[in-house]
């Protein structure tokens, strides 16, 4: 991986434990110029280069924000289904990226419910192939780690002193362990709340410090949400809506005492009345749907960066 002139150039991007601060930092420019250019930018390419996104997992926010940012690139996507996929013949993963491969596909977006599944990927053969993780099992989500840190640079112009307070699913999420890494590298004070039974003190305790909800929420500068995953969970621990959003939820009450300054994130699907009040998420402190449309200019700086490293580039 080689940063130039502000540039990155990515031979895959799969996990932000892969980047430099550097290369993150670029990243986040490199989105917020394409933001400002939306407008006027035109197609990189010097020749046509084709993209599939295998998404195995149901996904609206990530799937189409790629396929909009390769759009604007002026690549050209590939149809990609799982459900009628030869998957369901019993084709590995490995030999359905080596299908795409071969028919002259560039780039795959893979999101996937097996942790790391892109390890399996790279050791099982030789790929020409790039890979870009579209979110991997309860491990990696690389594109809206990225996303998010565009949308606080938005909003603060720096990482370094601020307070971000990561609350509710936290052991099941992705988006939580690829921004505790990250935020905590760049200088920002991480903290944690949320059900104690879905938080995995072996893994999050090197990056920040467990507090109770209501002892954070009026020193925050960031207050990251987090979706309650019922998917990922084994259905053994009881569940009340109304429980969760009275005790870790963002109510009425909790909003008042915001700073005036801090902004509400959530990677979404928003489950409204549960980690936030229905009436609270188009509310002047959300960033919610920001962080979407900053999801499509992050989205572009990544394959930009992909592309680059392939020499797809003018």
């Amino acid at each position: 991986m080689v940063v130039f002139e502000n540039q990155v150039a990515l031979p895959h991007l799969l996990s932000m434990e892969d980047l430099t601060n550097e290369e993150i930092l670029a990243l986040v420019h490199r989105a917020k110029e394409f933001k400002e250019q939306a407008s006027t930018a035109s197609s990189p390419l010097k020749k046509q280069t084709f993209v599939a996104n295998l998404f195995f997992e149901p996904s609206t926010r990530t799937h189409k924000s790629f396929e909009v940012a390769e759009k604007r690139l002026g690549l050209e996507v590939i149809e990609f289904d799982a459900k009628t996929s030869s998957v369901n013949k019993g084709e590995t993963l490995y030999d359905t990226v080596k299908t795409l491969e071969a028919i002259g596909v560039s780039v795959c977006v893979i999101r996937h419910s097996e942790d790391a599944y892109y390890k399996k990927l790279l050791e099982a053969g030789q790929l020409t192939v790039s890979l870009v993780n579209g979110g991997d099992g309860s491990g990696q989500h690389p594109s809206q780690c990225l996303l998010d840190l565009v949308t606080i640079s938005q909003e603060f112009g720096h990482f370094d002193g601020l307070k971000v307070a990561i609350v509710g699913d936290i052991s099941h999420s992705r988006v939580a362990k690829s921004n505790m890494e990250v935020l905590k590298r760049l200088g920002a004070q991480v903290y944690f709340s949320g059900p104690k039974e879905w938080y995995d003190a072996a893994t999050c305790d090197a990056y920040g410090l467990y507090l109770p909800y209501d002892e954070l929420i009026d020193q925050v500068d960031v207050l990251m949400l987090l979706r309650v995953q019922h998917e990922r969970h084994d259905g053994s621990e009881a569940f009340s809506k109304e429980d969760y959003h009275a005790n870790y939820g963002l109510t009425q009450e909790r909003y008042a005492r915001l700073k005036d300054s801090a902004i509400i994130m959530h990677p979404a699907p928003v489950n409204r009345d549960v980690e936030i009040a229905d009436s609270l998420v188009e509310s002047p402190k959300s960033r919610i749907y920001q962080q979407m449309r900053n999801g499509v200019y992050t989205r572009m700086a990544i394959l930009e960066a992909i592309l680059r490293y392939r020499k797809d580039l003018h």
